[in-house]
């Protein structure tokens, strides 16, 4: 089959809508359960591209979940602590295979903007994954291979409609891409750019020191970037995204962005937040909604105030000052940065620093990288310059 109807376009009012081989060869993919949308393949095959380059990077099964065409989070298959599975809410599992703890980080990185997600994960799907998968929210998956197990229990998702997409792992696209816009076409070679430790190799700070497993993490933050509508920034710590910051028109806005997705995710692991406690029949998203809620002081206040703590928690939380949580995000620390462009600005180190950065890779090349560079060595961060810009559109 080398074309597939699709419902409608980006919106309903978009008809007719197709994908199709122009070539005339077959799809690499195919469909083993529900309906593709036209969003859902974009995220699908941009969130395949990003796992399949994470596993020949790193050497690790990899996941990412997608939401409108830019990675929520992403992920190699690390072990998961118990702090991590509490927060992930996958502590019920009594073993977690390295797929399984791959999407468990992908999907708990930013759980908000996780909801209703596109995954794509580079392993044959394994029945503890499914289980983990079957229980949340999501679109649709894709991956290279399902078992016979896990397969049918993500064909009972969603009545039935879940989509399944099983992707030919040895596909390999034409060397030049096209696409239209307002009737012009424009045409580009693909960004084959190889990421690996070559592209760290430049270490422009006075601390030139990067552990290799903080040269994964930097590597793992340009290839998520690679496959993120710009301007972009990623966080990452211990083999996963940590805060995506994607598509703001200036980067610092993207830096902070990123860096308060970070760090909420550092907050969730506080005491405080891990010691909530939930009325029993209050579902996992509804939790990560009060949690985002009492994480803001103000947005908790008005909770207080209105008396609607009661219907979720079974104990009235006392409020988390901002000097309590400045205090628990100094410890977190060893978190790796990456910028699919140059920092025209130090502002950007200044506010990755409160995030925990001590490592950075970006592309240099700005008239104001002095500025930049003295930014680093004030914190003894380590900065790459990689020489090579990641845009993406």
């Amino acid at each position: 089959m080398n074309e597939m109807q699709l419902k409608y376009g980006c919106n309903p009012n978009q008809k007719p809508s197709r994908v199709y081989m122009a070539d005339g060869s077959a799809l690499p993919i195919e469909v083993l359960n529900g309906k593709p949308g036209y969003i859902n393949l974009l995220d699908a095959f941009n969130g395949w591209q990003l796992v399949s380059e994470l596993k020949k990077a790193t050497g690790m099964c990899a996941a990412t979940s997608f939401k409108h065409v830019s990675p929520a989070g992403a992920a190699v298959g690390a072990p998961l602590s118990d702090t991590l599975k509490k927060i992930y809410w996958v502590d019920d599992f009594e073993e977690l295979s390295p797929l399984a703890c791959a999407y468990a980080r992908a999907r708990g990185a930013d759980r908000m903007s996780s909801y209703g997600d596109f995954i794509a994960l580079s392993d044959e799907v394994d029945v503890c994954t499914a289980k983990m998968i079957q229980r949340e929210v999501s679109d649709g998956i894709i991956a290279p291979a399902y078992t016979d197990e896990a397969l049918e229990i993500l064909k009972s998702k969603k009545k039935g409609n879940y989509t399944v997409i099983r992707i030919d792992p040895s596909y390999t696209p034409a060397p030049i891409e096209t696409k239209q816009v307002y009737g012009v076409s424009f045409e580009q070679g693909r960004n084959e750019l190889k990421v690996d430790d070559d592209l760290l190799a430049n270490v422009v700070t006075d601390n030139k020191d990067i552990p290799e497993d903080k040269k994964r993490n930097l590597i793992i933050s340009l290839i998520t970037l690679k496959y993120t509508q710009s301007n972009s920034v990623c966080y990452v710590k211990d083999g996963q995204a940590i805060g995506i910051g994607a598509g703001q028109q200036s980067r610092i806005h993207c830096t902070r962005l990123a860096g308060q997705k970070a760090d909420n995710w550092w907050l969730r692991q506080s005491p405080k937040v891990m010691g909530l406690q939930f009325l029993d029949n209050i579902r996992r998203a509804d939790r990560d909604n009060a949690i985002d809620v009492y994480m803001s002081p103000d947005e908790y206040m008005d909770v207080l105030v209105e008396g609607a703590w009661q219907n979720i928690f079974k104990v009235k939380p006392e409020v988390f000052t901002a000097e309590e949580k400045r205090a628990w995000l100094d410890k977190n620390t060893g978190v790796a940065l990456g910028s699919d462009a140059f920092f025209p600005f130090g502002d950007n180190i200044e506010r990755a620093h409160k995030s925990g950065v001590e490592y950075v890779a970006q592309p240099g090349g700005s008239i104001r990288d002095d500025n930049v560079i003295e930014a680093c060595n004030k914190y003894n961060i380590a900065m790459a310059f990689t020489g090579i810009r990641l845009f993406h559109h």
